[in-house]
C-alpha cells in the first residue's frame, strides 16, 4: 500500500469525526443542555447547532411538551378516620430545561411526593363526605401548592385531577345502602305527593261538579216556581176576569179532591172539613135554580103536608121538577163528584192498610174516623 495514501485515509477519518462531533441536530419540542468540561454552557434549540469536539458534551435531553403522569393510589387518611385510597393525574411541561435538569435530581419522583403529602394535609381536614363531594377544591389547593414548589425547578403544572377515590369495602356497603334508602324516601314522597294532588284534584272536580248541580238544581227550581207562579196568576186573573162566585168555586174545589189520592207516594189521606160545606154549596147553588122552575102555589099548597114528610127524611134535598135538565145535570154532576171523593177516600185507605202503617197508640188511625 502507497505510504502516501495511509496518512491521507486517517486525516479524512479526522475530518468526519470532528465535523460529526461538532454538528447537532435538535428535533422540534426538544432541549439539549450542554455542558463545556463538565459545566453548564448551553442549551440547545431545536435546528442544526455547533459544538466544540470533545470539549462540549450533551448531558440532558428534555421534552418540552405538556406530560402527563398518572400517580399510584396512595393510602390517606380523612378527618374521620378512615382511610381510603387517592389516584391522581398530573399534566406538567418543563419550561426552563436548565433548571430542571439542575435543579433537581429527578423531578417526576419530587412531584409524586409533594403530591402526596399534600393530598394528605388536604384531606385530613375533611370527612369522606367532605372529600367525595369536594374534588374541585382538592384540585384547585394542590394545583397551587405543586405550582409554588415546582415554579423553581423550571416545571409549570398545568392541572392535577384526581382520578379516583376508593374507600373500604364496609363503607362502599355502607354508602350503597344509604343511597338505597334516600331513594326509597325519595320514591315514598314522590308516590305520597302524586297521591295528595290526586286527592287534591278529585276533591276539587268534586267541589265543582256540585256546584254546578246546585246551580243547576237552583235554576230549575227558579223556572218552575216561575212557570207555577205566571200559571197562579193567570187563573187568578181569568176567576177575576169571569166574576167566578163561590158556586163555581167549590165545584172546582170538589174536582180537585179526587186527584189528591191518585198520587204513589200517599199512603195517608185525610178528608178535608171543607167537602161537606163545597158539597152544600153546589146542591144548594144548583137547589135554587131548579126551585124557580117549580110548580104553581096550588099545587105546592095541596102537596105541603107531603113535603113536609119528605123533608122529614131529606133534609137539604132540592126539588127538582121531572123536566128540568139543567137541575138534574147539576145533581148529578155533584153525585159524580161526590162518588169519586169517595172513591179515592177509600183507595188511599186501602193503600195506607196494605202499606201495613203502624198504628200509633192513643191516636185513632185514619180508618177508625
Amino acid at each position: 500500500m502507497d505510504p502516501v495514501v495511509i496518512p491521507i485515509l486517517v486525516a479524512a477519518i479526522v475530518v468526519v469525526f470532528l465535523v460529526a462531533a461538532t454538528v447537532r441536530i435538535v428535533p422540534q419540542a426538544r432541549r439539549y443542555n450542554i455542558e463545556r468540561f463538565g459545566r453548564y454552557r448551553r442549551t440547545l434549540q431545536p435546528g442544526l447547532n455547533f459544538v466544540l469536539p470533545v470539549a462540549d458534551r450533551v448531558n440532558t435531553k428534555l421534552d418540552v411538551r405538556e406530560q402527563v403522569y398518572s400517580s399510584d393510589p396512595k393510602p390517606v387518611i380523612t378527618e374521620d378516620n378512615l382511610v381510603v385510597n387517592i389516584d391522581t393525574v398530573l399534566y406538567y411541561q418543563i419550561t426552563d430545561p436548565r433548571a430542571a435538569a439542575y435543579e433537581v435530581a429527578d423531578y417526576l419522583h419530587a412531584i409524586d411526593q409533594l403530591t402526596v403529602t399534600t393530598l394528605r394535609n388536604v384531606i385530613g381536614s375533611m370527612d369522606l363526605e367532605g372529600t367525595l363531594t369536594s374534588r374541585e377544591e382538592i384540585n384547585a389547593r394542590l394545583r397551587a401548592v405543586l405550582d409554588e414548589a415546582t415554579g423553581k425547578w423550571g416545571i409549570r403544572v398545568n392541572r392535577v385531577e384526581i382520578k379516583a377515590i376508593d374507600p373500604p369495602n364496609t363503607i362502599k356497603e355502607a354508602m350503597e345502602k344509604q343511597m338505597r334508602a334516600e331513594r326509597d324516601k325519595r320514591a315514598a314522597i314522590l308516590h305520597a305527593e302524586g297521591e295528595r294532588q290526586a286527592k287534591i284534584l278529585t276533591a276539587e272536580g268534586t267541589k265543582q261538579k256540585d256546584i254546578l248541580e246546585a246551580q243547576g238544581t237552583q235554576q230549575a227550581m227558579i223556572l218552575r216556581a216561575d212557570g207555577e207562579s205566571k200559571a197562579v196568576e193567570l187563573v187568578f186573573q181569568a176567576v177575576h176576569r169571569n166574576n167566578a162566585d163561590a158556586k163555581v168555586l167549590a165545584y172546582k174545589y170538589l174536582e180537585t179532591l179526587p186527584h189528591l189520592a191518585q198520587s204513589d207516594n200517599n199512603t195517608f189521606w185525610v178528608i178535608p172539613g171543607e167537602l161537606t160545606e163545597a158539597i152544600r154549596t153546589v146542591t144548594g147553588a144548583f137547589g135554587d135554580r131548579s126551585a124557580g122552575t117549580g110548580p104553581p102555589p096550588a099545587a105546592q099548597g095541596e102537596d105541603a103536608t107531603d113535603a113536609d114528610a119528605s123533608d122529614k127524611d131529606h133534609v137539604g134535598a132540592p126539588e127538582v121538577e121531572a123536566n128540568s135538565t139543567l137541575a138534574l145535570d147539576a145533581v148529578a154532576a155533584a153525585d159524580e163528584a161526590a162518588k169519586q171523593a169517595a172513591v179515592a177516600v177509600s183507595d188511599a185507605k186501602a193503600e195506607a192498610e196494605a202499606a201495613g202503617e203502624t198504628r200509633l197508640p192513643g191516636r185513632p188511625s185514619a180508618s177508625d174516623t
